[in-house]
C-alpha cells in the first residue's frame, strides 16, 4: 500500500540516492523508553563512506550511533511504527513532514527547503562553534584572538572551553520558560570569558533580550570587563564587585557559579533556591567541608576498605558532597542533571550540577530527608553546609 509512511520512506531513499539528503528529525515520542525525547540522523563520511549518524537525545544524555544507510533507513521505519509520531526530512530541495494525527491517521506534507547542506561531512571535521570569532572585539580584548579574529595558539584551549560551556547550556536554556528579558548572574566571573560568551550567545545567536551580571570581588577585573563590554556594545552585560555570599539573587532566572571553592558553591545554590531561579548551574570544587567530617568521625562502614586511602576518600567526599547538594536541590523542587564539565586541558573533569525549577510532592520531600539522614549516618557527617544555610531540619 502506498501509505504516507511508505511515501515518506521513499523520499528518504530518493534524496539519499540523489545526494540531496541533509538530515532527519523524529519527535513527539510516546513509546516505551521514558527518557527518550528525540532522534536526529544526519549524513556523515565515515572512512570515506556516506553513513547515517544517529543522535538519540535522552533527558540527561545524548547517545550517538552510526549505521549504514540501509540499516538507518530500516530503523527509521521501525521508530515511526513504534512511538514517534512526527518526522521531518530535510533535503536540499524540499522538506517532507510525516505526521500521525490524533485519529491515528497519517499524512505527509511538503514545504520549501529550510536547511542548508553541509559540504564538510567528515566525521572528524573541525566542529562548528556556537561562538565564532568574526567581529568579536571582546575575544581580542580577552587575548583569545588577534585583531583579525584568528585564535592565538596559546588560547586554543580557552576558546574550546568557551564553546564547550555554551554548547552544554544551549539545550538547557531552550528548555526554560520564555523570559523577557532573561536575567543571568554569573557569580565568581573572574576575567569573564564565559560570561561574555554566554551573553553573546543569548543576545546574538538566540536573539533573546538578556540582562547578564558578572559578579567578581576583584575590582580590577570588574573594571576591565565593564570596559570590554562597553567597547563591544554589549548593553545588557554588566560586571559588579561583590562576593557570592553577599549577592542578592532575587529576580535572576539563571544563576551560575563555576569552580566556586568549597562552601561558596553552597552559597550560590542557596541564592538560586531563595530566588526561585529557573535554572541553577554550578561546577563545584574543593570539597573540604564534608571530607573533614568524614576524616574526623571515622565511621565504620562497608566502604572502609576504600576510604582508608586518602585519594579514594577525597574522591568519595566529592561525590557525597555533591550528592547531598543534588538531594537538597531536589527537595526544593529542582529537577537535577549531572554533567561532565571540562574546565580546560590542564584540569581534570569536573561535575556540573544543573537544577531546573520543577514541582515536587510532600511524599518525595519526606523520602529525600530520609536519604540525606542515611547518607550522613553512613559516613559520619554532622551537617552539610547547604543544609545548615537553608535551615533545613534533617
Amino acid at each position: 500500500m502506498n501509505t504516507p509512511l511508505v511515501q515518506f520512506l521513499e523520499h528518504i531513499e530518493q534524496t539519499w540516492s540523489m545526494g540531496s539528503f541533509i538530515k532527519i528529525a523524529l519527535g513527539n515520542y510516546s513509546g516505551l523508553e521514558k527518557e527518550l525525547k528525540n532522534i536526529y540522523a544526519k549524513k556523515i563520511l565515515l572512512k570515506q563512506k556516506p553513513t547515517l549518524s544517529f543522535t538519540y537525545r535522552y533527558t540527561t544524555k545524548d547517545i550517538v550511533k552510526n549505521f549504514s544507510f540501509e540499516e538507518g533507513h530500516s530503523l527509521i521505519k521501525t521508530y515511526l511504527e513504534s512511538g514517534f509520531k512526527i518526522a521531518t526530512l530535510f533535503s536540499a530541495d524540499a522538506d517532507y513532514i510525516f505526521e500521525e494525527l490524533r485519529n491515528t491517521k497519517t499524512r505527509i506534507r511538503k514545504q520549501n527547503a529550510t536547511a542548508k547542506a553541509d559540504n564538510t561531512l567528515h566525521h572528524d571535521r573541525t566542529k562548528n562553534r556556537l561562538i565564532d570569532t568574526a567581529h568579536k572585539s571582546y575575544l581580542h580584548a580577552l587575548d583569545i584572538t588577534d585583531e583579525h579574529g584568528n585564535v592565538y595558539k596559546a588560547a586554543q584551549d580557552k576558546y574550546k572551553q568557551i564553546n564547550h560551556f555554551v554548547a552544554l547550556l544551549s539545550p538547557l536554556i531552550q528548555e526554560m520558560p520564555e523570559r523577557k528579558p532573561i536575567r543571568v548572574a554569573d557569580m565568581g566571573a573572574g576575567k569573564g570569558y564565559l560570561t561574555f560568551a554566554l551573553y553573546d550567545y543569548l543576545a546574538n545567536v538566540l536573539h533573546k533580550e538578556a540582562e547578564v551580571k558578572g559578579i567578581e570581588w576583584r575590582k580590577d577585573l570588574v573594571d576591565l570587563c565593564n570596559t570590554i563590554a562597553t567597547n563591544a556594545s554589549f548593553k545588557g552585560l554588566h560586571f559588579e564587585s561583590g562576593s557570592i555570599s553577599d549577592f542578592d539573587g532575587r529576580g535572576q532566572h539563571i544563576l551560575i557559579a563555576l569552580h566556586a571553592c568549597d562552601t561558596a558553591t553552597d552559597d550560590a545554590i542557596y541564592q538560586g533556591i531563595k530566588a526561585g531561579s529557573d535554572m541553577i548551574v554550578v561546577a563545584p570544587c574543593c570539597h573540604k567541608q564534608i571530607r573533614k567530617q568524614i576524616e574526623k568521625n571515622k565511621t565504620e562502614n562497608d566502604l572502609n576498605f576504600m576510604l582508608k586511602h586518602g585519594l579514594f576518600l577525597e574522591r568519595q567526599a566529592e561525590m557525597i558532597t555533591d550528592g547531598i547538594r543534588a538531594l537538597i536541590m531536589e527537595y526544593y523542587g529542582y529537577k537535577i542533571k549531572v554533567i561532565d564539565f571540562i574546565a580546560d586541558t590542564h584540569t581534570p573533569k569536573n561535575v556540573m550540577l544543573v537544577g531546573f525549577k520543577a514541582k515536587t510532592t510532600e511524599a518525595r520531600q519526606h523520602e529525600i530527608l530520609k536519604e540525606i539522614k542515611q547518607a550522613k549516618r553512613l559516613f559520619g557527617i554532622d551537617f552539610h553546609y547547604l543544609e545548615q544555610k537553608l535551615a533545613l531540619e534533617v
